[in-house]
């Protein structure tokens, strides 16, 4: 490798997990990305749980709160090991986090929908239904990551 090596690359080449190395080295990205996306999915889930059956907050204002912790720890976890085209320079640093953030608007607005159509219309309970629209959400925030926001120069 050419690149200068990150941590998980570092792990990757512990002997017990040498065999593997092909198979991380061609979907780095992909892996690297359901790693992180599982941790922002739990961290969601854990803190609306936490905001909805431990501190009694509705539904949909806990799902907003999670949605702005989450989306600064994904934008911190995909610009620093995700992604390898990283703005520069103040300016490109803010418009790629303006852009990240907008994106991840889309997915908060198709994640409330979900939550209001499966709590309220459906009657399912919220941590279901949390759960399914992470689903959803963890697809259309890789795809807008990946060919909107950290898109490689052409």
């Amino acid at each position: 490798m050419n690149e200068k090596q990150d941590i998980f690359d570092r792990i990757m080449s512990w002997r017990i997990l040498k065999r593997l190395q092909p198979f991380y080295l061609r979907f780095k990205e992909q892996l690297l990305y359901l790693f992180f996306g599982g941790l922002t999915t739990l961290l969601s889930i854990g803190l609306f749980w936490l905001f909805t059956k431990f501190f009694g907050m509705n539904a949909l204002w806990a799902n907003v709160i999670c949605w702005i912790i989450c989306v600064a720890f994904a934008y911190v976890t995909n610009r620093t090991w995700v992604f390898k085209d990283k703005a520069h320079g103040v300016r490109g640093v803010i418009r790629e986090c303006i852009a990240f953030f907008v994106g991840r608007l889309g997915t908060l607005i198709l994640e409330e929908l979900v939550l209001w159509l499966g709590i309220s219309l459906l009657s399912i309970d919220s941590l279901i239904v949390k759960i399914i629209a992470q689903v959803l959400v963890i697809i259309g925030n890789y795809v807008i990551s990946k060919w909107f926001v950290f898109k490689e120069k052409r």
